[in-house]
């Protein structure tokens, strides 16, 4: 089965949303996102308490209020938590330093970056800011340099996965070994372009699954990249872990007028059960492409399955390619099925 969202806000959004939710979203699209009246409906006080946070305890959140769900995400956490928010949103990195000063709050929810920009402000302006001695960031990578900046800085970073349309996906530990993934939710990775399963360390797209009565998602391809990393979290916690955000898996590409998408290779590969996986290389300059599909089989008779993969190249993108057998295990494991190599200059 394709990865596939099944939401209940089609043509019924107005009943939805007058009958399950407490407060509608919009996300860019736009898609409509609801709220239900349950406690923590984001499910996200889990990655709080992991990444530090107690109740009691005041928080300056600082992810947008305004049309987009994540201030009203990190805040509803915090309270089923036992927390105290602070309503920072987004901008005005002056005010936000003074908050800080004045209200001292333990830490602080929100983008790296803008952790980053309000850190540097409260240095230029001669403002300490003692009491944030942790965060919990999302919205964006967090890069192990920007994490040795804020820990230099004396501020303690963990991220977390989350999304507008399902909450909280997976969250980091202080084990700092991948991304425990939430119990609310079902996780797969597929081979982009396709339903399938990938083998165990793979990457692939994340494929979520979230049976909540208010909106139910089932097989939502999040269209981000990760694998599944081996074990259990040495924190003790035993679910899933994921290796983190490795890149988007939409790798859609037009070559010589033409868009070719990753479930086309998928169409290609699954003629073939000598097969084992396949990438399609586009190099060249623009207007002058060269496409080259690498499969990796055991096969022999090599000449004969090549012919015969590249009459399925045309047959299925309408391109003439050329076709590249190679043993499995060569293709590099980075979830990539199209990899544009053109010349951009």
């Amino acid at each position: 089965m394709p990865a596939v969202a099944v939401t209940c806000l089609v043509d019924s959004a107005p009943w939805v949303l007058a009958n399950t939710c407490r407060v509608c979203f919009a996300s860019p699209g736009p898609i409509y996102e609801p709220e239900g009246a349950a406690k923590d409906y984001w499910r996200m006080a889990r990655a709080m308490f992991a990444a530090g946070f107690r109740p009691g305890e005041l928080i300056h959140n600082c992810f947008s209020y305004h049309f987009v769900p994540a201030g009203s995400m990190m805040e509803s956490g915090a309270h089923a938590l036992g927390c105290t928010v602070f309503a920072g949103g987004t901008g005005q990195t002056v005010q936000q330093v003074q908050a800080m000063a004045q209200l001292q709050p333990a830490g602080y929810m929100g983008t790296p970056g803008f952790l980053k920009i309000i850190v540097e402000k409260a240095l230029a302006l001669g403002v300490p800011l003692p009491s944030v001695k942790k965060a919990l960031l999302s919205g964006e990578a967090f890069t192990p340099s920007l994490r040795d900046w804020l820990d230099a800085h004396g501020i303690a970073g963990y991220q977390c996965y989350a999304t507008a349309d399902l909450g909280l996906i997976a969250f980091e530990t202080t084990a700092r070994e991948g991304l425990v993934v939430d119990e609310g939710v079902i996780v797969e990775i597929v081979r982009p372009g396709t339903g399938d399963l990938a083998d165990p360390g793979e990457v692939g797209e994340v494929v979520v699954t979230t049976l909540n009565p208010d909106y139910p998602l089932i097989r939502f391809g999040t269209g981000d990249l990760s694998a599944v990393l081996d074990g259990s979290c040495p924190t003790g916690r035993t679910n899933t872990r994921l290796k983190g955000w490795l890149g988007r898996a939409d790798q859609t590409t037009k070559v010589r007028g033409m868009f070719v998408h990753p479930s086309q290779v998928a169409d290609i590969t699954r003629r073939f059960p000598e097969v084992v996986r396949a990438r399609l290389v586009v190099s060249g300059e623009m207007a002058n492409d060269t496409i080259t599909l690498k499969v990796e089989t055991a096969c022999s008779g090599p000449d004969a399955l090549a012919e015969k993969i590249g009459e399925a190249v045309r047959d299925v993108t309408k391109l003439r390619a050329l076709v590249e057998l190679v043993l499995p295990g060569t293709l590099p494991n980075d979830g990539r099925v199209i990899e544009d190599a053109r010349s951009y200059k």
